[in-house]
């Protein structure tokens, strides 16, 4: 849904005092301290994984039960990209240029994806969610319109995809990883990205272990399913762990008068669930948190919620919180409603 905001309620027109009121509880709750321990046990634990996994596919050798292997790999490298996402927010560490270097081997070597360029993108995602203009996650021309508004907009590609973009949704997710690897490759091909050649050197260093390992141990034919199966299965879980973050709430388009905590709040989607849910989802389904305290450990998150969630009830600001499988159906349901003006020309009139 697209809020075109020009006037808003005299409830919206407020200042950053909400926002401090809740910091000085979640401060108070010391939601906020480092985690040391739990980051170290965290990036052991999943360094071990990742090279255990790893050392399976040497042993398995030239077999087609390797495309199992290559589907856990792919729950393996989200995990990865999950340590890489919470470098990128300073939870681990406070120092800038250490979680930068840190980030190359989760982002670049690890799974051949750029950490300067996905870290710059994310940044100006949290700057500005659901900004039809400014965050890079919905703008126009990405194959998905994000509003009806989009729609009438659309050209080319984008009014085919824009139609059945719900029935798409989740079969163009399967490319999403490429696209990232893709992403990463195309950042180091031109001038302005900070620490280029650094960044250029893993991913190289990545792609050559990566298909040297994939050519050695399996035959050319069987090399190229893993590869295909390993990226499509990395988008399509990424892909399914982010999407109900935002997808289906409020957009806006040009100036709004939303102070920051109103703006995170009415633009993101917990995704309820227990232990599981938080792990499988890298503690992003506790988004609305997240986007008020980004550089809150993940694992504080979940602590954080009952807190944000009673002081929203309080202000009447609108919190939204539903299951993993709901959170995917109001994503679809958006989807196929922002397609409804590329389907029927005559409502894409009324607009």
């Amino acid at each position: 849904m697209t809020m075109l905001i020009a006037e808003p309620p005299v409830q919206q027109q407020r200042t950053g005092s909400d926002f401090a009121q809740l910091s000085r509880r979640i401060n108070a709750a010391g939601l906020m301290r480092r985690r040391p321990v739990y980051y170290a046990v965290r990036f052991g634990v999943t360094a071990a994984v990742f090279a255990g996994t790893w050392a399976a596919f040497a042993a398995i050798g030239d077999s087609w039960w390797q495309l199992l292997t290559a589907v856990f790999l792919a729950i393996v490298s989200a995990q990865v990209a999950f340590l890489g996402h919470d470098l990128a927010h300073r939870q681990v560490i406070r120092s800038r240029a250490a979680s930068e270097r840190i980030g190359w081997f989760t982002g670049n070597l690890a799974n051949g994806m750029g950490y300067g360029w996905w870290n710059d993108k994310h940044n100006r995602h949290h700057a500005n969610p659901n900004h039809e203009d400014l965050d890079p996650d919905v703008v126009g021309g990405q194959l998905f319109v994000w509003s009806k508004r989009q729609a009438r907009l659309a050209q080319g590609i984008d009014r085919f995809f824009g139609k059945y973009q719900a029935e798409l949704f989740f079969p163009v997710l399967t490319l999403e990883g490429l696209n990232l690897n893709w992403s990463g490759v195309k950042s180091v091909l031109k001038p302005g990205l900070k620490h280029r050649g650094a960044e250029a050197l893993f991913l190289a260093l990545h792609w050559a272990a990566y298909l040297s390992a994939l050519f050695l141990v399996l035959s050319p034919g069987k090399a190229v399913v893993f590869l295909l199966v390993h990226k499509a299965a990395w988008g399509l879980y990424m892909g399914s762990v982010f999407a109900p973050n935002h997808k289906g709430m409020p957009t806006f388009v040009g100036e709004t008068e939303l102070d920051f905590l109103r703006k995170q709040v009415l633009t993101s989607r917990n995704v309820k669930g227990g232990w599981f849910t938080d792990f499988a989802l890298g503690g992003l389904n506790y988004q609305i948190e997240h986007h008020l305290f980004p550089a809150m450990p993940s694992v504080h998150l979940k602590y954080a919620q009952p807190i944000v969630e009673e002081f929203c009830v309080e202000k009447g600001i609108p919190y939204h919180a539903t299951g993993l499988i709901q959170s995917w159906r109001e994503a679809l349901g958006e989807l196929h409603a922002h397609g409804e003006p590329l389907r029927n020309p005559q409502s894409a009139k009324a607009l």
